[in-house]
């Protein structure tokens, strides 16, 4: 079985939704992960705003302007009466219960709750555009069988177990549509895996049920070498490792949900990203297999804050790097980069909630410094921290202030901190020196 998934912008318009059909009209029995129509998202976060800021007049407004959307989406989509009639009930009822929240108390939960109705949306309308079209479609619902534990790690036994039973339930269904990005937490409270989730989601069902192959469906063809909002010419990687492209998800390529590879590259499932405006073209594939060394791609990574920690003693006492650690632990705030001097350590983050909190802590045994907008640019290849050419990338950079370097924690990562306001130069530079020169061999 495959498991495809279809990002916003694929399930974004009438036209979209039936060249997604298209797609999965062929091969064998697969499950299809769709997200929230664009833009549908980004509306239901703005209506839970308004309802935390008790602008009661303005949510409803909102809600009543997204229900249009929807309903003259539905009549131009499903044409079948019987059809059409049910998918409208089923959108009247989404937006009822979404009125009703508008006088709610507001908590997370009501959030969650909130923002979850876009993939409720999507599923709904495709699974009966499928079943309109001879389609033998079912419905899987996510919230039946998409749980996360205690530590937000997903609940591997308890999806395996449910899934299949749900799977069991219609044996003989072609295509099996469910909801990316939304699931339960340990309690049985609706919680979602956060924006770009639905990736997460695909390649956890895919583990699940030992799929032969995971296909992310989006609006590019691949992992590109280099950030094409930034820089011209870049082209797509037709082959990346799971760590490279986990790295390179990780450091700020957008196509891909940071967490995805890893459900897979246990089970050495090849994932593939495609292109859904262009079927044809090959994509991305990734696997456990290495092809070539060097640098292969660059990516960054925006809104980073930079630490810089010095103890107050002369030379680092023993347990001054376990003291730090604890602080961040403390607060759950991930670090990306660190070096370290023999009086100071450096670091970055990209979650500042804690920080205030955070710098109160390190303030009672070290003295602190914080700069903010910065930005990472990660250079990912297999084993290039050893190739030949990699360290001329300093000298190419010369002119480029870059305030830390990360080298050697991975033999297929360098990562250097720049500021914000240099990341362009330092892409395009970057691209021309590995890429356009043909400096590096691949």
């Amino acid at each position: 079985m495959l498991v495809y998934k279809f990002g916003g912008t694929s399930v974004g318009s009438v036209l979209n939704m039936n060249h997604v059909k298209e797609i999965i009209s062929t091969g064998g029995k697969k499950v299809v992960v769709l997200s929230a129509m664009s833009g549908t998202t980004n509306a239901l976060v703005e209506i839970s705003c308004l309802i935390k800021a008790k602008d009661t007049a303005q949510a409803e407004k909102q809600i009543k302007t997204l229900q249009a959307t929807y309903v003259a989406t539905v009549q131009e989509l499903i044409q079948n009466e019987t059809f059409q009639q049910d998918t409208q009930d089923y959108v009247a009822s989404i937006f009822r219960a979404l009125l009703e929240t508008v006088t709610q108390p507001y908590s997370q939960w009501l959030h969650n709750t909130i923002v979850a109705n876009g993939e409720l949306l999507s599923t709904y309308m495709f699974s009966r555009l499928l079943l309109q079209d001879g389609v033998d479609a079912a419905l899987l619902p996510a919230l039946e069988f998409m749980r996360i534990d205690r530590s937000s790690e997903p609940d591997n036994f308890y999806i395996k177990q449910n899934l299949e039973r749900l799977i069991a339930q219609t044996p003989d269904a072609e295509v099996y549509i469910t909801q990316g990005f939304i699931c339960l937490d340990a309690d049985g409270v609706i919680t979602n895996l956060q924006r770009g989730g639905s990736d997460y989601t695909a390649t956890i069902i895919g583990a699940a049920i030992k799929a032969e192959e995971v296909q992310i469906w989006t609006d590019i063809d691949g992992f590109h070498n280099n950030d094409p909002r930034f820089v011209e010419d870049t082209k797509a990687l037709s082959h990346l490792s799971y760590d490279e492209a986990a790295e390179l998800a990780y450091f700020g390529a957008k196509i891909l949900h940071p967490q995805t590879v890893m459900p897979v590259c246990t089970l050495d499932i090849p994932l593939r990203l495609k292109n859904t405006m262009d079927p044809d073209a090959h994509g991305t594939l990734i696997t456990n297999k290495v092809h070539g060394e060097g640098i292969k791609a660059i990516a960054a990574k925006d809104n980073i804050t930079a630490i810089k920690i010095k103890s107050v003693r002369m030379l680092l006492a023993h347990g001054f790097l376990k003291k730090v650690f604890e602080v961040f632990e403390k607060y759950e705030t991930s670090i990306d980069m660190i070096t370290t001097s023999e009086i100071a350590v450096s670091l970055t983050i990209d979650d500042t909630t804690h920080l205030e909190a955070i710098v109160e802590e390190l303030d009672k045994f070290a003295t602190v410094a914080i700069d903010d907008y910065m930005s990472i640019v990660c250079l990912v290849g297999n084993h290039i921290i050893y190739h030949p050419d990699t360290p001329e990338l300093f000298q190419v950079l010369q002119d480029v202030n870059v305030r830390m370097i990360a080298y050697g924690g991975s033999n297929n990562n360098i990562s250097l901190l720049v500021n914000t306001s240099d990341k362009l130069e330092t892409l395009q530079k970057l691209q021309r020196y590995v890429f356009e020169e043909s400096v590096v061999a691949l």
